[in-house]
């Protein structure tokens, strides 16, 4: 904003020199009685802005965070051609500006970035110029004032109005299909289901302790159990007890278990019968 007002100033501060030096040339002319101001002059020309992206039947719409684009439609009625050199705007309090008229630039909010065009417009020509900016503001409602500056072919420099409206400073709408909504969900959901299972396993699972349950799965896992220690057990897989014999003889043939033991004779027997 401050090289616009420093290019509009040195453009009026070049038309006062040349004002100065027609006088010292012919001092019969009309400008002597006031030299220092520029003859009064109007540009023939047609301006209008609009919004594309932002227009809707509410009025303008500035989203935060989201470039809003903005279409300038310049058409030359002039007999020569003109050029448009800059575009520049500013957000203004309404409430302020509306109390405080004799100092308006007490109501500003925010200065806009000014874009340098130097388009030139043919006489009887019309030439769309884009304008863009980005906010991050609170939502609040604004006026937004778009200037530019114009000079003809005679050199004369003007500042026209291209918009000046109230508008709506507003926050980009949210989706539940936002990613980042989604990623702060499950987030939520996961740190509240982990704080609940601590809480249930330091507190309340201490204040109701669980009874062994005896149920009818409880009785069929008994009787297999104790299937399962009655049946005999092959090699080295036996309980280990004094009574057990460590082998399975179901394995081993009759004849084998059901020896003959040797009887033991007497010695005196054995002496009488040398004799």
């Amino acid at each position: 904003m401050v090289a616009f007002r420093y290019s509009v100033l040195a453009a009026l501060a070049l038309r006062v020199v040349s004002v100065f030096a027609a006088d010292a040339v012919d001092s019969d002319s009309p400008l002597a009685s006031d030299a220092g101001s520029p003859p009064s002059a109007e540009l023939n020309a047609e301006v209008a802005t609009t919004f594309p992206d932002a227009d809707d039947i509410f009025g303008v719409k500035l989203v935060n965070g989201r470039p809003t684009r903005a279409v300038i439609d310049v058409t030359n009625n002039e007999d020569g051609p003109i050029s448009v050199a800059f575009v520049g705007g500013q957000l203004m309090n309404p409430k302020m500006l509306a109390e405080d008229q004799a100092d308006p630039m007490r109501a500003v909010v925010r200065n806009l970035t000014t874009v340098r065009y130097e388009a030139a417009v043919p006489a009887g020509e019309k030439a769309s110029l884009p304008f863009s900016f980005v906010l991050d503001m609170q939502p609040q409602d604004v006026r937004l004032q778009l200037v530019a500056v114009v000079s003809n072919a005679a050199g004369q420099i003007f500042q026209v109005g291209v918009y000046d409206q109230t508008v709506a400073i507003v926050e980009a709408p949210t989706s539940i299909f936002d990613p980042q909504i989604i990623f702060l969900y499950l987030f939520l959901t996961a740190a509240f289901a982990g704080t609940c299972y601590f809480v249930y396993k330091t507190y309340i699972e201490a204040l109701f302790p669980q009874a062994k349950r005896t149920g009818p799965s409880g009785g069929k896992k008994s009787r297999a159990t104790a299937a399962a220690e009655k049946e005999p057990l092959s090699g080295g897989e036996g309980s280990g007890t004094g009574t057990d014999k460590g082998y399975d003889e179901s394995w081993i043939p009759s004849d084998h278990l059901n020896r003959p033991t040797a009887r033991r004779v007497k010695s005196g027997a054995s002496g009488k019968s040398k004799n």
